[in-house]
């Protein structure tokens, strides 16, 4: 496989034919590659990620003695034929690289077997020269269009990992073999080529483990991960705060979903690297639509808003809060009814949550509570505890959602752990995951009183396991109705 094939099997290709053409003139390409000034390329110090980097190589280097392990960036996606979608690079090439908002695409991490372990390379393109066309003529890495890139000098002192140039990856696929495994889902064109090296035998059982060991080492987060939490869910709260004292204009707005979905966003890029997923702001009976992220709705007073939002910092951790607010400030009765039957549910699952029970645990002592106040309300045909076996469920039709996920990296993180590592696991101190209970009751549901249809009501914590119990990351932003509407009062005109 030739370096270039590794630079370019997975990036789409731009149509330019029909676009003004870049100078090629001789004359201009001596022109444009002589005058410039001396670049002073200061080395920096490690980043303060890079030991924790080191020690997750080196983690999983033990769980795969004798493997060569290729870990792909992944490369930039093109948008509407001509900018690029903003890069995040995979979440196991950060989480092991510690290269996280800046990563370059088409980078790759290869940990080669060694008689102790395993040495760790990153590759990735390195800078073109000035006197180089690719300087002002490539708009995807030429520093004329995107600015100035990092030296593989930089980068490899910044990280604390040694670096190469994007071409030697090329060596490195080309020699893969049965004892070479990919992160399949990362870069497609990396995996072809490694398939393609390996042929008859490509080990997918191994890569699939590969992808499972990735997500189930990420189940217990370090000092540093939790310490980027913070900063996400400080920064969330701000973004919060700021929902709020915009309010009034969302309300004069005739999109006004839009307007709380913007000033969230500004507080994301100013505070962080950006939204950690696609922001929730579903007022009124939106909020019964668990992933409405069109925004496109009036925000009216005396109904509710839900805003499930989160900021990811410039590591990549990010933060998952939902929020339910009153429009004008103050929740009507049956709002303040099905809000606070929502946090007791949470208060439940907060309660049970420590080190040794099941992570499912969390869940069932949320849907208890949802399934007493519903059947109280008669909403079900059957008693609370019929409803709570196995083969009934029928309070699930107000909550059809689960009450936790890990967060992390990935705002629902560790995905390809095995369920009696994640569903069925026992809680560890280290763990981050979300208390997100929730009661959504459909407009046109015959089966709800009419005063409570088009109410849809989630409060979502952020959590770490302590030593004995949760710490709720996400306690300075107000949770009890009494609470929501004095912080609501505070922030507005």
């Amino acid at each position: 496989m030739a370096a270039s094939d590794v630079q370019t099997t997975t990036t789409a290709p731009r149509a330019t034919s029909n676009r003004s053409t870049l100078p090629s003139a001789s004359a201009f390409q001596q022109y444009i590659g002589s005058g410039w000034a001396d670049r002073e390329d200061v080395t920096p110090p490690a980043r303060a990620q890079a030991v924790f980097a080191a020690a997750r190589r080196a983690a999983l280097s033990a769980l795969h003695p004798g493997k060569r392990l290729v870990v792909p960036a992944g490369a930039a996606k093109v948008r509407s034929n001509d900018t690029d979608y903003p890069f995040r690079a995979h979440s196991a090439f950060s989480w092991l690289t510690g290269w996280g908002a800046d990563a370059e695409p088409d980078a790759v991490l290869v940990l080669e077997p060694t008689a102790t372990g395993h040495d760790a390379t990153l590759y990735f393109r390195e800078r073109a020269g000035r006197d180089s066309d690719e300087f002002y003529s490539n708009p995807q890495i030429g520093e004329f269009w995107i600015g100035a890139r990092p030296s593989l000098a930089q980068v490899a002192a910044d990280l604390a990992l040694a670096t190469a140039g994007i071409a030697g990856a090329a060596g490195v696929v080309a020699s893969a073999d049965a004892d070479t495994l990919v992160v399949r889902e990362a870069d497609p064109g990396v995996t072809a080529a490694v398939d393609g090296a390996r042929g008859e035998a490509a080990d997918l059982a191994g890569d699939a483990q590969l992808a499972r060991d990735l997500s189930e080492l990420r189940l217990v987060k370090d000092a540093y991960e939790l310490a980027e939490m913070r900063a996400a869910v400080a920064a969330t709260q701000r973004g919060f705060e700021d929902v709020i004292r915009a309010l009034p204009r969302a309300v004069e707005h005739a999109r006004g979903e839009r307007v709380v979905e913007g000033v969230f966003y500004t507080r994301a890029r100013g505070d962080g690297n950006a939204v950690g997923y696609d922001t929730i702001a579903a007022a009124g009976s939106h909020a019964c639509i668990l992933h409405w992220t069109r925004n496109d709705g009036a925000v009216k007073p005396g109904e509710l808003i839900l805003i499930d939002a989160g900021i990811e910092v410039e590591s990549l951790y990010t933060a998952d809060i939902t929020r339910t607010l009153p429009i004008d400030g103050t929740f009507t009765d049956p709002q303040r009814l099905v809000y606070e039957t929502v946090r007791e549910a949470a208060d439940a699952a907060f309660a049970v949550a420590r080190p040794g029970i099941r992570f499912r645990e969390v869940h069932a002592a949320a849907m208890a509570v949802i399934a007493k106040r519903t059947a109280e309300w008669g909403l079900l045909p059957v008693t609370a505890e019929e409803a709570l076996e196995a083969d009934q469920q029928q309070h699930r039709r107000y909550m059809v959602h689960g009450t936790s996920h890990h967060l992390g990296i990935d705002v629902h993180d560790c995905a390809a752990a095995r369920r009696e590592m994640y569903h069925d696991g026992v809680l560890e101190p280290g763990m981050v995951f979300t208390i997100e209970p929730g009661l959504y009751f459909q407009p046109d549901d015959l089966t709800v009183p009419e005063r409570l249809r088009g109410i849809g009501v989630r409060i979502e914590d952020d959590v770490v396991v302590t030593e004995d119990g949760v710490e709720n990351l996400s306690a300075g932003i107000p949770r009890t109705a009494d609470e929501v509407e004095a912080w609501m009062a505070s922030l507005r005109p």
